[in-house]
C-alpha cells in the first residue's frame, strides 16, 4: 500500500512540472529529454478553441512569457494549471489574439513557460535548450492535437510574440519539417519579438521569409526598438532578419507614422486605436525595426529588467496593431485565391 501511495504521488508531480519535485534546485529538463506532454484533448488546457470553425482558415496564437514565481526558490517552469499564467494569458491574449480574428478561427492552447527571469540570464544555446525542453514539448502537442481534431484540412496562420514566437519557430523547424504536407496550408508564420536569423533560414530551406505584403508561405518577424540603441536585446539573435510592419518591405526606407493604418494604445484611461503613432525603419546591422516616434521614456518594457531603455518589447504588436490585423486578411485572401486555383 505504501508503494502504491508513493508512486502516485511521484506521478503526480511529474504531471504538475513535467520533471521532479517543484523547487527551484531542481533539474529544469532541456531539449532531447523525454517529457511528458499536456493533455491537449481536455478543452480546459484550451484558452482559445473554435470547435466549429465557421471561418475558411485558423488561427493557432501562442502567448508571450506569463508566468512569474512568487519566490525564486520555486521552480522556474509553469504547470498548465498555473493560474497567475493563465491569467495573464488571457489578458495578453484579448488584444493579440483578437488581432487577427477576422483573418481565421482562434486556436490557442495553454502550454507550460520557463519564466523569463530565470532564461534570459542564460546564454543563446541554453535559452534554446530550455524552451527546446517543456514548453516545446506541449506545444508540439498542442499544435499536433490541432490539426488532427479541429483544423480540418483548412488554411492556417501561426502567431507568436516573445516565448510564443520562439514556440512558433520550434513548429516551423520541427513539426513542418517532418510534415510538409501540413506545411503546404501554412498562410504565414508571424514570429513577432523574438528573431529569425539567416542561417536558421539556410538551415531550414523549406522556409521562406516574407519579401511583401502579400506572398504566402512565408514568416514575418520584427523586434521594435528606439533609435541609437547599442546595448543587447535579449530577443534579438545575431543575423536577425525583420520585415516593416507597415510597408511590409525588407530595405531601410523608413515609413512614417502617417503612413501606419493604426496602433493600440491605452490612452485616457482605456484602449484605443491612435493613428500616426508609431513610424517604422528597419536597421539591417542591428536586424531590427526602428521606432523614432515614440517616447522611451514612457513606453518602456520596464516589467522585465532584461530589457534596456529603449527596447520596445512589450509594444511591437501594440504600435503596428492595425498594420497586423489589416496584414493578416490580405495574406489569408491571397492564399484562398491561390488554393481555388489549384
Amino acid at each position: 500500500m505504501r508503494k502504491k501511495l508513493l508512486c502516485i504521488i511521484f506521478l503526480f508531480l511529474l504531471a504538475l512540472g513535467g520533471c521532479g519535485a517543484q523547487d527551484g534546485n531542481s533539474h529544469v529538463p532541456v531539449a532531447g529529454e523525454e517529457i511528458i506532454p499536456s493533455n491537449y484533448a481536455k478543452e480546459k488546457n484550451w484558452m482559445l478553441l473554435e470547435e466549429k470553425g465557421q471561418k475558411p482558415a485558423d488561427v493557432f496564437y501562442l502567448y508571450p512569457t506569463s508566468w512569474a514565481r512568487k519566490d525564486k526558490k520555486d521552480y522556474p517552469v509553469s504547470t498548465i494549471q498555473a493560474k497567475n499564467m493563465r491569467k495573464r494569458a488571457r489578458s495578453v491574449a484579448a488584444s493579440q489574439a483578437r488581432a487577427f480574428d477576422m483573418a481565421g478561427n482562434l486556436y490557442a492552447p495553454y502550454y507550460r513557460q520557463v519564466e523569463a527571469a530565470f532564461i534570459l540570464d542564460r546564454d543563446q544555446e541554453e535559452q534554446m535548450a530550455y524552451y527546446g525542453g517543456v514548453p516545446k514539448t506541449d506545444v508540439i502537442a498542442a499544435f499536433d492535437y490541432y490539426i488532427k481534431h479541429y483544423n480540418q484540412g483548412r488554411p492556417f496562420l501561426l502567431v507568436g510574440h516573445s516565448q510564443g514566437a520562439v514556440m512558433v519557430k520550434e513548429i516551423l523547424f520541427d513539426y513542418m519539417d517532418k510534415n510538409p504536407e501540413v506545411y503546404k496550408r501554412m498562410v504565414a508564420a508571424y514570429v513577432i519579438g523574438f528573431s529569425v536569423t539567416e542561417q536558421e533560414l539556410e538551415e531550414h530551406p523549406y522556409l521562406k521569409f516574407a519579401e511583401g505584403p502579400e506572398d504566402t508561405g512565408v514568416i514575418i518577424s520584427y523586434n521594435t526598438e528606439a533609435p541609437g540603441m547599442t546595448e543587447k536585446n535579449p530577443t534579438v539573435l545575431p543575423g536577425a532578419v525583420c520585415i516593416n510592419p507597415i510597408s511590409w518591405t525588407r530595405d531601410e526606407t523608413p515609413a512614417s507614422a502617417s503612413e501606419n493604418a493604426g496602433s493600440l494604445i491605452k490612452a485616457e484611461g482605456r484602449e484605443q486605436k491612435l493613428e500616426g503613432f508609431a513610424d517604422a525603419r528597419i536597421d539591417k546591422e542591428r536586424g531590427t525595426v526602428i521606432c523614432s516616434t515614440v517616447d522611451p521614456a514612457v513606453y518602456h518594457s520596464s516589467d522585465v529588467e532584461h530589457f534596456p531603455l529603449g527596447i520596445f518589447h512589450r509594444f511591437d504588436f501594440r504600435f503596428y496593431y492595425y498594420n497586423l490585423k489589416e496584414n493578416a486578411q490580405v495574406r489569408v485572401e491571397k492564399f484562398l485565391e491561390e488554393w481555388d486555383d489549384e
